[in-house]
């Protein structure tokens, strides 16, 4: 069931989120909800405090097109989509990293130039309770760092450089007005 998205401005978005210690029907009803919700919102990723819970879950769903590189060759073969991560972390990152343009379901019509490792290696639990470990690269990587973000309260105008921030300060408030209104 989709459900309602929580924007900018919304105290939630700012709350950290709880381990999750129950694998259970709710655990999965709420996976279920969440990757409808992001699917009817046209998004690749959406962390649970967006839909107003502060449970420590996200899904993504990235799709193969977009999981390629220069040369068309899969980055992330093995990582299923859609996918759930439970009480994710990050275990290690790549040195290198990149700048690109995000958007957030919870700012709309915002997108900003972000850095970000190029690679991670994530730690999470699948909706059994089963510890999963494995590399990402691309926009699989970064997807999840932006979900990750999001469950540690820390938001895409958190990431936005000075300038960007200032240059979207009316847009901004808009939305947060909208939010409050």
């Amino acid at each position: 069931m989709k459900r309602p998205l929580r924007i900018y401005g919304d105290p939630v978005l700012r709350e950290k989120a709880r381990p999750v210690t129950a694998f259970d029907a709710d655990l999965r009803r709420l996976a279920d909800d969440m990757i409808a919700t992001m699917h009817a919102e046209e998004g690749i990723g959406l962390a649970a405090q967006q839909i107003g819970e502060t449970r420590a879950i996200f899904v993504l769903d990235v799709p193969e097109t977009s999981d390629r590189d220069d040369k068309g060759n899969r980055l992330n073969p093995d990582f299923p989509m859609p996918m759930v991560a439970v009480n994710p972390e990050i275990v290690a990152a790549s040195r290198k990293k990149d700048i690109c343009e995000e958007g957030c379901l919870s700012f709309p019509e915002i997108r900003a130039p972000i850095e970000r490792p190029v690679e991670i290696t994530l730690r999470w639990q699948d909706l059994a309770g089963a510890a999963r470990e494995m590399q990402l690269r691309g926009l699989v990587a970064r997807a999840a760092q932006h979900e990750l973000d999001h469950l540690q309260g820390v938001l895409l105008v958190d990431r936005m450089s000075p300038v960007k921030r200032i240059a979207l300060r009316g847009k901004l408030r808009q939305i947060r007005g909208k939010q409050t209104a």
